[in-house]
């Protein structure tokens, strides 16, 4: 692994910062990235486009659950959205930018790149958040579930660290557009000759999968796994993975799930 690599893949990650909502620290807010900074833990944060091509940091493709706001994030300037609070406490939306000039290198960070599966895969919008990354001062890397985003930030610049996330690829609401061999290839990885992951990001509860175990013994492509909450979830990340993505609970302190 290149040093940079090592160093994200050296802490456990804070799944959207260490987040508290029932204590009004929102998950992706400037509050949880700062609890997790103080911990020294490394950070995952998820990223949505704007009306004008910005990177939000923020989950969901609709303001409602977590945003003092309604309708879709891309329908919104990032001037508009950066005006608008979170669901609760103290913060305000906030921009890639930002976070990572609040970062400042201190801890790694994992973006997650949101698809919103179109046929141009966002290109510019890929080539922006790709070119951002490129030009912090830290350890930093990109991820995404949609293979043609990874395809067009390798693209773009290949030296970005970039990583697939990806899960078992059931029949569901989250499938309902793909094929069963369109699922079958998500599943097991088979577009990598193609998108060349550094890293794979998998679900925990799918863990082992002939895919990613086969990347990462063969070609020693090292797996974070998702989302990590319960003592077993651990213990399997243990076995399968190289690293996890924790919610709920201190990873220092106990492996049981706790409120943070």
């Amino acid at each position: 692994m290149s040093p940079d690599l090592q160093a994200i893949f050296a802490r456990p990650i804070a799944h959207r910062g260490y987040h508290d909502a029932d204590n009004g620290i929102m998950e992706n807010s400037p509050t949880a990235i700062a609890r997790a900074m103080d911990r020294k833990f490394a950070i995952e944060v998820d990223v949505q486009e704007t009306a004008d091509g910005e990177a939000l940091v923020f989950h969901d493709y609709t303001l409602d659950r977590l945003a003092d706001g309604t309708g879709k994030v891309i329908d919104k300037s990032s001037d508009d959205l950066v005006r608008i609070p979170m669901k609760t406490g103290a913060d305000n939306l906030w921009l890639l930018r930002d976070l990572l000039d609040a970062v400042d290198g201190k801890v790694p960070l994992v973006i997650e790149i949101k698809s919103l599966l179109r046929r141009d895969a966002q290109g510019d919008f890929v080539r922006h958040v790709t070119d951002t990354v490129a030009g912090y001062r830290g350890p930093a890397c990109i991820k995404s579930f949609d293979p043609d985003m990874l395809s067009i930030a390798k693209g773009r610049n290949p030296s970005v660290l970039r990583g697939i996330v990806a899960d078992g690829a059931n029949p569901g609401p989250d499938y309902v557009r793909y094929s069963r061999t369109d699922r079958f290839i998500l599943r097991h990885l088979l577009h990598a000759p193609r998108t060349r992951p550094h890293f794979i990001s998998y679900c925990v509860n799918d863990l082992p999968k002939a895919g990613p175990s086969l990347l990462r013994k063969v070609f020693g492509k090292p797996i974070m796994s998702w989302t990590v909450r319960t003592r077993d979830q651990r213990e399997a990340a243990d076995r399968y993975a190289d690293q996890i993505v924790f919610e709920g609970f201190d990873p220092d302190a106990d492996p049981d799930t706790k409120t943070v």
